[in-house]
Parts: C-alpha cells; structure tokens; sequence
C-alpha cells in the first residue's frame, strides 16, 4: 500500500464519503493478506517504500498470478522477478497491461510513477553473459525511481575498455558491476571511483568458475575496501541495495 491511497482513504473517511466499516475492511489487510499459499505484505511499502516483489522460482503460473492481482487490486506497482513466460501469460490473464522482459525475466506494471532518486547508479558487467543478471537489476532499478543506465561487456581481458567509459563510472553515484569468470572487474572499478560498489558475482563461466563461486569468493577477497557482495546472480537485491543507500541520502539532513 503506497503512502496516497492510504491518505486517501483517511481522507474519504474524514469527509464522509466511505463509512467506518468500509474504511476498516480496507484496513483490515494490513500488514498482509493471507491467500493460503502466501502472506502478501501490503505494509511493506509504506516501511521500504516499495511492495512486495514476486519471486517467481519454485512457485506455479497460478500461484504468481494470484498474488500480482492482489498486489496491483491495492494500488500498488508490480514486479516480479525469475519469470518465464508461463508465468507471465497467467499474469497477462489478470492484469492485460503487465509487461515481460524476456531479458530480465521480470514482469512488472506501473500503477503510478515512482518518486524519482537522486544520483545516478550504473550496471556494468565483465560480459555480454552476464547481461541477464544485469538486466536484472537495470529492470529493478526502473521500478524503484532509479536514474540506471548499463555499460556492458568491459571485462578485464581488454582494459581499455573499462577506460573507455571512464568518465561515466566516475559520475554514477553507485556502480552495480555483475561478473562471471574470476569476477575481477568488481575490483577494478572499485578502485577507480569513491562510489559504493555492489558487486554481483555471475554463474557464467567454465568449470572451475563453479558456478559463480569463483567470483564470488574473488570479490569477498577485494583488497578495494567497502565492496559490497550480492548473492550469486541476485541481480534484484544488487538494485535494491543500491535504491536504499541513494534514498537514504535523499532522507538526510545536514546540520550546520
């Protein structure tokens, strides 16, 4: 439930346009909704200033398509992530206007515009592999009200590349870098900028990159201080890490 309809509806209930009880059955979902298969936390919104987000993996078209209908019947955008298309076709039945992003393997909607978040953030992968992941989070980071932008396939195996767009990285506020193979180019930016770094170790690789393991111990291990380290291929959580550091900046005060 975002911050306006529930304004609103203390609003319509000042003024006499909804009784009591219709105010409080609107209320009575608060803080979630029980669908049996789900606890949809409608609350979350107005605690991280963005709902829910569905993670399709492990659960059925049906399953994903209930809850995007009861996210979206409160108000609310939609996003959800790990999609195929199954998924997405079940959701279509519900909500027509929802979009894929074969990509991303996100489905999202927008309700109403989120508030935009000052400083820019930029996705910048080693590899064209490892643009899913990154798409990801550049999928993510519109949803939230980010200003993203991606920069792909400027991996370490030709660092002229990296140089080419170093004025770019320099004026992002925070740098997703998303990186298979021994995930080194985390590190490299890392030591260019004095922006945070969320670094996302990508499954992309050969044998001995063990599945994203490789980097991701490679980017636990940075000898650049402050890199932060997402999950294997967790994309979503790189993006959301990234709007929680810029809006709290937005949030402060400076005392004199």
């Amino acid at each position: 439930m975002a911050d306006e309809p529930l304004r609103k509806l203390l609003e319509d209930y000042k003024n006499g346009s909804i009784s009591g009880d219709e105010a409080l059955a609107y209320l009575r979902k608060l803080p979630f909704e029980d669908l049996t298969f789900a606890m949809i936390d409608h609350h979350r919104e107005l605690r991280w200033g963005f709902p829910e987000v569905i993670f399709c993996q492990g659960k059925t078209p049906a399953q994903i398509a209930a809850i995007a209908r009861a996210i979206v019947h409160r108000g609310s955008n939609l996003l959800a992530t790990r999609a195929d298309y199954a998924a997405f076709e079940a959701v279509r039945e519900l909500i027509p206007e929802a979009r894929y992003s074969d990509e991303a393997r996100t489905i999202s909607l927008v309700k109403s515009p989120p508030p935009p978040v000052r400083g820019g953030v930029l996705v910048a992968t080693a590899g064209t592999a490892d643009i899913p992941v990154a798409s990801e989070s550049f999928e993510t980071g519109r949803m939230l009200g980010l200003d993203i932008a991606m920069l792909n396939d400027i991996g370490v195996a030709g660092m002229h590349r990296v140089m080419h767009h170093r004025d770019v990285i320099l004026e992002a506020s925070v740098i997703i870098v998303v990186a298979g193979m021994e995930g080194a180019l985390a590190s490299v930016i890392a030591g260019m900028t004095s922006a945070p770094v969320i670094a996302v170790p990508a499954s992309t690789g050969y044998g001995a990159a063990f599945a994203g393991l490789t980097p991701l111990l490679g980017m636990l291990n940075s000898c650049v201080p402050g890199v932060a380290v997402m999950n294997i291929d967790n994309g979503f959580g790189a993006a959301f890490l990234a709007f929680k550091i810029l809006a709290t900046l937005g949030r402060l005060t400076v005392t004199p």
